[in-house]
């Protein structure tokens, strides 16, 4: 049985280690959690890919034990996935990206917006396929610049080849241009071409 300890992890990120190791063929997994939010979580994404759940409180913490039910060791999601793949052949991929038209996510609390925004950065980063292009604009481009908690994040994605772009206008106005510490500096005309020929532009 492999164990995942989540204690002390934040959301997504007991979802995402529980989910690698379901990805790695894991049967019989136990992620350990220590909050109500993590535990409802996990417990969805376990019910999701057909494993059996079991939680037991103890004082260190909520184990919540997740047994694959079924003869087949692949879950079902992924048998989807490769159904999809094969009806697709040879088509042509689609473009995709994220429109950042601030540095928060939500509105209300501004710390729980950045923490938020900085959770979905991360996620990003544990999903593929990855985003084709990722654009930043207004108060959005002040997660490209220094003092960001997402520039590792958006470095691993930029290495991956996802295009960061942030607005140079954008830059100017927030006088940051000479702290940009990941992808390049656009400009509005980029800016609308990208989002034109995209097939599925997601704007925050």
């Amino acid at each position: 049985m492999k164990i995942v300890d989540a204690r002390g992890k934040t959301c997504p990120q007991p979802v995402i280690l529980t989910k690698k190791e379901a990805d790695n063929g894991e049967l019989e997994i136990t992620t350990i959690v220590d909050n109500e939010t993590s535990k409802q979580n996990v417990l969805k994404f376990g019910t999701k890919l057909n494993f059996k759940c079991e939680v037991e409180d103890r004082a260190d913490g909520t184990y919540i034990v997740m047994t694959k039910t079924g003869d087949s060791a692949q879950c079902d999601v992924c048998e989807e996935s490769e159904k999809i793949i094969n009806e697709i052949g040879s088509a042509k991929p689609q473009t995709k990206g994220y429109v950042f038209g601030t540095n928060l996510l939500g509105s209300g609390s501004e710390q729980l917006g950045k923490n938020l925004m900085k959770a979905f950065i991360y996620t990003i980063t544990e999903t593929k396929p990855y985003p084709n292009f990722m654009i930043f604009l207004n108060s959005g481009v002040k997660l490209t610049t220094e003092g960001s908690d997402s520039i590792d994040d958006l470095q691993k994605l930029s290495d991956a080849g996802v295009r960061i772009v942030s607005c140079g206008t954008c830059l100017d106005f927030y006088e940051i241009k000479t702290k940009i510490q990941v992808g390049q500096i656009t400009n509005m005309y980029d800016i609308v071409e990208t989002i034109t020929n995209s097939d599925n532009t997601v704007t925050l």
